[in-house]
């Protein structure tokens, strides 16, 4: 089953995403992890992918469709990829649901991890301590979270109509936010 993760940077959907991966012998799509790789690889589109991020702009719906274009092709991974934080964009849906008709595949479930600013703050802070992410600037995350809760509204209205989207407070703990994906996985 193909799951979709949202919600603001430091929501959790990375931490969520590996849980689902090991329980369902799963793929994480993390355009967080792609676009991070293309800027220690030094690519053209690795500069260009800093650039937004300093700015605290999100990567052009171009860059990031091509980049998972071959991950969601890739006949192994077919209806076990797990998608942490794609897509973020009205586009970027409409391309993910394009790909996945074009490789007869489905979105089995859609989870919103609804987190409000100051909790993001406090748990950017912390993993920017942790694992020395360079994107983790208080400015530049205050800029992603508001250009995230912008851009992703009309996703989330996109998502939402469907029977398969569910809306999870983003606040509680982690095994409580396991807790409740898993119900829904086990029904």
């Amino acid at each position: 089953m193909n799951i979709i993760l949202f919600g603001p940077p430091g929501a959790g959907k990375g931490t969520q995403a590996k849980h689902l991966v090991k329980k369902l012998n799963g793929f994480q799509i993390s355009t967080g992890d792609i676009l991070r790789d293309e800027i220690k690889k030094d690519t053209e589109i690795g500069k260009k992918i800093i650039d937004n991020m300093n700015e605290g702009k999100f990567v052009s719906d171009e860059i990031v469709n091509n980049l998972i274009k071959d991950i969601i092709y890739d006949p192994q991974k077919k209806n076990r990829l797990i998608f942490d934080g794609y897509p973020r964009s009205l586009t970027q849906a409409k391309n993910l649901k394009l790909l996945l008709e074009n490789s007869n595949q489905e979105i089995g479930l859609i989870f919103f991890l609804n987190v409000n600013k100051e909790i993001i703050i406090r748990r950017i802070k912390k993993r920017k301590i942790e694992e020395e992410r360079s994107d983790d600037d208080l400015e530049t995350i205050i800029k992603r979270y508001d250009t995230y809760m912008k851009t992703t509204k009309p996703v989330l209205d996109f998502y939402s109509k469907n029977s398969n989207f569910h809306e999870i407070d983003g606040a509680l703990e982690i095994d409580q936010i396991t807790n409740k994906i898993n119900n829904f996985i086990n029904v």
